[in-house]
């Protein structure tokens, strides 16, 4: 499958390519150069499912609401006298 790179270096994937791999407005997309000088592009995944065990700490005891509530307000306080 063909596609063309405009003036602006944008390139314009093929529906049939997005449609099959997920590829919606916001997809990121990698390039890679391969040694052989070809190109391989991946499709990074998306989605707050991607996120889980992001902030996972071993040994370390989970936050209770609570407990982020006030750790949010006290970081939102300090930015906002940061800013001042």
């Amino acid at each position: 499958m063909l596609a063309t790179v405009t003036d602006k270096g944008q390139l314009t994937v093929p529906k049939a390519i997005r449609d099959q791999f997920g590829i919606t407005p916001g997809s990121k997309l990698d390039f890679e150069p391969q040694t052989d000088g070809s190109l391989r592009v991946r499709v990074l995944s998306r989605g707050a499912g991607n996120l889980f065990g992001l902030l996972h700490r071993p040994g370390a005891k989970a936050k209770s609401i609570e407990e982020m509530d006030s750790g949010i307000a006290k970081a939102v306080a300090a930015r906002n006298q940061r800013s001042k």
